[in-house]
């Protein structure tokens, strides 16, 4: 497997075991306002992640921690609303037409998609390396605009990707922005879901929010992939939207710790300044 690949591929095993967890307290009989079967055909669709085109009852069954029968029940009901193909001659299923109206949907109020767009690719041209747009879903910050340089090793990342919410510089800005007592509870979502790597997940978060207070930008140099380095900004895109993030980022032998705290963080802190006063959220 080439360098660009195994920096590609490590983002959908972490994402598909991040996406499907349905939260504990949420879950539980003190909370009656919620409608567990609802949020297990939902864990069924996040199953789906950007590399995997096609899953059985037994793979999803697996990904969701339920009986397999109970899947089959869910997976039944997805395909006759849309939201799931069967694919006979494999025995599996994939993401319908329903799924894409949704997606197609959300995006189409995002303005500052199409705002970024022009100085996120500015930067990632500068930068050699590459930017995206992303907001929070449950425990992962998923993308939903990219920019690219032309340069030859750059991160496989696309719309709709996946990356953990704790160990990443675009989950880090995020959690930076939002109250203390929300960014709690993900954190402790977060601990639940590996205890062992808890404390340096912790100290890195800590971190991160020191450096927004001193810099007004967060990072992650190795601490998602070994090779990766990445910093980010935290957005407020205003319009009832929640808060999203901007990172850049690449392989750690193109894109240096230096390079992108002198270099490039000033740049990208203005362009969220300037996205910012664009939607109206600066005067």
């Amino acid at each position: 497997m080439s360098k660009q690949n195994k920096i590609a591929a490590a983002p959908a095993v972490v994402a598909t075991k991040l996406a499907v967890k349905v939260p504990a307290k949420a879950a539980g009989k003190e909370d009656r306002h919620f409608v567990t079967a609802l949020a297990r055909g939902l864990s069924v669709l996040s199953c789906f992640s950007s590399g995997e085109k096609m899953l059985g009852n037994l793979d999803i069954a697996k990904r969701c921690k339920l009986p397999k029968s109970t899947v089959s029940r869910l997976s039944y009901t997805l395909t006759k609303l849309g939201y799931l193909v069967f694919v006979e001659h494999t025995g599996k299923y994939r993401l319908g037409t329903s799924t894409l109206v949704l997606g197609s949907a959300m995006l189409a109020r995002l303005d500052v998609r199409d705002l970024s767009r022009p100085p996120m690719q500015e930067l990632a041209d500068f930068s050699k390396g590459m930017v995206s747009l992303g907001s929070r879903d449950r425990l992962s910050m998923i993308f939903v605009g990219n920019a690219r340089s032309s340069a030859a090793l750059t991160l496989s990342l696309d719309v709709g990707s996946r990356i953990p919410i704790a160990t990443t510089a675009m989950g880090r800005a995020y959690l930076a922005l939002i109250p203390e007592r929300e960014r709690e509870d993900i954190m402790e979502r977060v601990k639940e879901l590996d205890e062992v790597a808890w404390p340096a997940i912790r100290a890195g978060v800590e971190r991160a929010l020191k450096e927004y207070n001193e810099s007004g930008c967060v990072s992650s140099f190795g601490e998602w992939q070994t090779d990766v380095n990445a910093i980010a900004v935290p957005l407020r895109p205003g319009g009832g939207l929640p808060p999203m993030a901007i990172n850049c980022g690449g392989p750690a032998f193109t894109l240096s710790k230096e390079f992108l705290l002198n270099e490039v963080r000033p740049k990208l802190i203005e362009l969220v300044r300037q996205l910012e006063a664009s939607l109206g959220m600066r005067g």
